[in-house]
């Protein structure tokens, strides 16, 4: 019987790609709230499976025995301002599908081997130029919160004797989604800079390196507790949107001011754009794992070019 995988949160922008990464050697099972829009995005390498991303039913028996349950789910934190019941949904979504996760794995009676959550450096909060590691105190921010409260939560497979990780990842480079996509289009059009000072540390890590931690995570039986998936390498937002200016031979010479950040995007800007989270994955590195683009220049340029495919 081929090993099973259970991800949620597969149709977006990491899922996707982990999905691609994991067939061959997996049976990859994705949960989508839409079946029909996971057939099309994922079907290709995962059995779908609809789900309402608040319980277990319609997906429980697909933990029983798993090798790992990965659960990617919650509303994206990037997509218009922080209303109240914008930061009430990022909450909810997030909790309410760690619950599922933890309902599952209580109800399954051959436990699956481990359980990934997604996390977020955000757990730290901005912290100016001190150095987070995973032993560092979490922050007192709105993310931070929503990032701590997340993590006890599923932590609780613990006590049905599950390996439980929280991977905590900063800013996730790729072609197709994240952020980059976003910063490259003024780029283009000789419109590319920097957001506020440009001081502030940046923690980010390639598409590719992403899914490859998280399969090496999931392969690792000693490894648990938390771990940064960022590049040992964070860069400071004028030195990334520098070598972005150098891959694209364009300039890199606006400025988004942090009083026009706060005025275009509110709370989101403090805790998103103009953050400084100087994040090192001391723990992945610690065991062993080798990333693919430790440099950002030299991701940004496999990425623009093409020569990064995202599949590991």
């Amino acid at each position: 019987m081929a090993k099973r995988v259970v991800i949620s949160g597969a149709t977006g922008f990491i899922g996707q790609v982990l999905c691609q990464y994991l067939q061959g050697d997996y049976e990859v099972v994705a949960l989508s709230r839409d079946a029909r829009k996971g057939e099309i995005l994922v079907g290709e390498f995962a059995k779908v499976v609809e789900w309402d991303a608040r319980t277990a039913s319609n997906w429980a028996s697909q933990v029983e025995g798993a090798s790992a349950i990965v659960n990617l789910a919650g509303e994206n934190i990037a997509s218009g301002r922080w209303t109240p019941s914008k930061r009430a949904g990022i909450v909810q979504s997030r909790t309410n599908s760690a619950l599922a996760v933890v309902d599952a794995v209580s109800g399954a009676k051959k436990k699956p081997a481990v359980v990934i959550q997604g996390s977020a450096v955000g757990y730290y909060g901005s912290r100016g130029d001190e150095t987070l590691e995973e032993d560092s105190a979490a922050g007192t921010t709105f993310l931070a919160g929503v990032c701590k409260r997340t993590e006890a939560t599923v932590a609780r497979v613990e006590r049905s004797g599950v390996r439980c990780v929280a991977i905590r990842s900063g800013a996730v480079l790729g072609s197709y989604g994240g952020m980059l996509p976003k910063i490259m289009t003024p780029f283009r059009f000789f419109l590319g800079g920097r957001v506020g000072s440009g001081r502030q540390w940046l923690p980010w890590i390639s598409l590719t390196d992403e899914v490859r931690a998280i399969r090496f995570l999931m392969e690792q039986p000693s490894l648990n507790g938390a771990f940064n998936l960022t590049s040992p390498n964070p860069t400071t937002m004028k030195q990334f949107t520098k070598a972005m200016g150098r891959v694209l031979h364009r300039p890199a010479w606006t400025v988004l001011p942090d009083f026009a950040a706060r005025l275009a995007v509110g709370q989101m800007a403090d805790e998103v754009l103009l953050a400084s989270e100087r994040v090192i994955p001391r723990r992945l590195k610690e065991a062993g794992f080798e990333f693919a683009y430790p440099d950002v220049r030299d991701a940004l340029r496999a990425i623009i070019e093409g020569e990064d495919d995202e599949s590991g």
